[in-house]
């Protein structure tokens, strides 16, 4: 997976701005659904994902440096 490998070249620093950003996209995106402005499901389910690939590349780092 491309976006995987472009993530973990990532510093801890940058990966916590793509966090707060992917968040950010999915609240956005949970209130287009709401109000029926948007119709791609699937893209949801894609920025879950990036935030939970990117928590998890967070706490193995974490891990391991202790």
């Amino acid at each position: 997976m491309k976006a995987l490998k472009e993530l973990k070249t990532k510093s801890a620093g940058e990966l916590e701005n793509v966090r707060v950003a992917a968040l950010v996209a999915h609240k956005n995106f949970r209130f287009a659904i709401a109000g029926s402005k948007t119709k791609n499901v699937r893209e949801g389910r894609n920025l879950r994902r990036n935030v939970a690939r990117i928590n998890t590349l967070l706490k193995t780092r974490s891990e391991a440096k202790q």
